[in-house]
């Protein structure tokens, strides 16, 4: 913690009643803010953002100062500017990233900086399994996971023969993984892209080849608004599965071209909870958006920080990682927890894209797992 400085992008952002105090936390936020998959990084922003105002701009009692900065999708850069958040900022916490190959990046400079890091979305198996940190933590998922959730959708439906496709990334690997981990039909072709791939026209003309029962695909921000939209133009009209690629940040695009379309999912505006319930409509009157699964990770990342900090009394890294392991909540998903491996044990759902009084938007339609941890765990030891 340092000395108070203004909170000049809250008040950028039209935020009210955050005015720094004597002492402020200090919170550098790393996520991905420019290019295709830029709505990634402003729903997690905003959703934050969203919870610090609705606490009076502090958490666990203590002022935050909130700095953050886009990594660009870029490596290098994002262990650059994960450093200057430390050294030159004086971080107390990091909270980030987006990206998984990106938080492989700046896994190390923070965590050896002896500050907790938690990432609002990356969720990469090695950092589940041997690779894990006591001071690391993920409040959204383990990137298998909601993979996981159309593997077991296909196998349920009798879908004998399927096609993956996803970028050729860590996050893209485990998208696999997690859906091979569930699916007991024959995957019939495994298509890696280049991660911020725009055109698919070679790897539909392969779909449609194939001709599979079904097509499952992880796409990531514009790279799945564009593969939804090519897939529509190329008449194919077997089942179309994914996660991270049909939902809030990708639906104001795509729109009729998704509607009926299933994904994978922790969360969606239709959860039948309290906070949910006060968070979807506060997100839209602040923001002018629908939410999506990452503005609700935002959300509830600041939630949690909010109960560990208030237990813990400092941001110290053992103490504060002693506090997080040990919160039991409700957020917008509904029940949360840390497993073994500070990843989360959660609910996860089969969702739908629909239209709702003119947006497009996702809706829960089924429970697929719950109280689900992940593959790596066991691999975990602290």
């Amino acid at each position: 913690m340092k000395h108070a400085k203004a909170l000049a992008l809250a008040a950028a952002m039209g935020f009210t009643g955050m005015a720094a105090q004597a002492e402020t936390l200090t919170v550098g936020m790393m996520l991905t803010l420019s290019g295709p998959p830029a709505a990634l990084g402003q729903h997690i922003r905003d959703g934050f953002l969203l919870a610090l105002e609705e606490k009076g701009g502090a958490l666990g009692g203590m002022d935050v100062e909130l700095i953050v900065v886009d990594d660009e999708l870029q490596p290098d850069l994002a262990v650059t500017r994960a450093r200057a958040l430390l050294e030159r900022d004086g971080a107390d916490i990091v909270i980030g990233t987006v990206f998984s190959n990106v938080m492989m990046a700046v896994f190390r400079p923070v965590i050896e900086a002896g500050v907790v890091l938690v990432s609002p979305n990356a969720g990469p198996a090695p950092l589940a399994g041997r690779g894990c940190h006591a001071n690391y933590f993920n409040t959204a998922w383990q990137n298998d996971n909601n993979h996981e959730v159309l593997g077991q959708h296909a196998t349920d439906e009798g879908y004998e023969r399927l096609v993956l496709i996803a970028p050729n990334y860590q996050a893209g690997r485990d998208a696999m993984e997690g859906v091979k981990r569930f699916y007991r039909g024959e995957v019939v072709d495994e298509i890696f892209t280049q991660l911020g791939q725009l055109d698919f026209s070679a790897e539909l003309a392969r779909v449609a080849s194939l001709r599979p029962d079904a097509v499952y695909a992880f796409m990531p921000g514009g790279m799945g608004v564009n593969l939804v939209r090519q897939f529509a133009q190329a008449g194919l009209t077997m089942p179309f599965l994914s996660a991270f690629t049909v939902d809030e940040t990708t639906l104001p695009a795509t729109q009729a071209d998704a509607v009926g379309m299933f994904a994978g999912a922790q969360w969606a505006r239709n959860l039948d909870n309290e906070t949910n319930a006060a968070f979807v409509p506060a997100f839209e009157a602040k923001f002018g958006y629908a939410p999506s699964l990452y503005a609700s990770q935002g959300y509830d990342t600041a939630l949690i920080l909010d109960a560990a900090l208030a237990v813990a009394g400092t941001a110290e890294a053992e103490a504060l990682s002693a506090a997080l392991k040990a919160v039991e909540m409700e957020t917008t998903r509904g029940a949360f927890r840390f497993g073994p491996n500070n990843f989360p044990v959660q609910d996860y759902f089969l969702v739908q894209a629909v239209e709702r009084d003119g947006r497009f938007v996702t809706e829960a339609v089924a429970t697929v797992f719950e109280n689900h941890s992940d593959a790596y765990a066991a691999d975990c030891r602290m």
